[in-house]
């Protein structure tokens, strides 16, 4: 499975496992990750399409929903679970503490992955497969931040939040599904960053650096 790192695996800092949004591990994927490393952490973000043929994906394409819905369609659910936890099974083997965040889709496959493999975080933001894996939330041990903005027609955070008990939950009133990805159709530039600095903030408390949050 090819996977894309930021940082030194021989380093002690903390893992963290980034999981892609629908469009892959895209540019505002490889920035967000970037911008992880530079918090002190070890970064991975896996293909998790690695499986599948076809799966190309152009940004500036007005078909690029549908063409990444249609990847969607044709993947392995459980299959993705497992390699995803293979993954984190990788940051667990340096013998240091090890999160998972994921966006849209990576938001529900990190939920999935935490009910699974036991991280010591999890950060999702609007997972979009959360309201049919409620029925692991029961498993999901770590401490856990999830993001939902209140103008999101895709996924209802009210049809979801009451599941996710001890959860630390912010919604975001305006803000649409993926509003923190830059793309125009989807940006939400205050709840973005909002979002981050709440994200920063959480992980900074439960999964230290030797940098902080400077």
């Amino acid at each position: 499975m090819p996977v894309h790192e930021w940082g030194s695996q021989d380093s002690d800092a903390p893992g963290l496992l980034l999981l892609q949004e629908i469009f892959g591990v895209s540019d505002y994927i490889k920035q967000r990750a970037a911008d992880l490393a530079a918090l002190g952490y070890y970064v991975i973000a896996p293909e998790i399409y690695w499986r599948l043929d076809d799966t190309s994906l152009d940004e500036s394409d007005p078909e690029v929903m549908q063409c990444a819905m249609s990847i969607v369609q044709r993947l392995d659910w459980d299959l993705a679970v497992s390699d995803a936890v293979a993954a984190l099974e990788y940051l667990r083997g340096r013998d240091a503490a090890t999160g998972v965040i994921g966006f849209c889709f990576g938001g529900g496959l990190g939920f999935n992955v935490a009910a699974a493999s036991a991280p010591d975080v999890l950060v999702s933001y609007y997972g979009s497969a959360l309201p049919r894996l409620l029925k692991l939330a029961p498993n999901v041990d770590a401490p856990s931040l999830h993001h939902f903005g209140d103008a999101d027609t895709f996924l209802h955070a009210d049809d979801v939040i009451p599941s996710l008990r001890g959860a630390e939950i912010h919604r975001y009133p305006g803000a649409g599904h993926a509003f923190d990805n830059p793309m125009p159709a989807f940006h939400h530039a205050d709840a973005s960053e909002l979002a981050w600095r709440r994200t920063v903030d959480f992980l900074a408390r439960h999964l230290p650096t030797s940098q902080g949050t400077a």
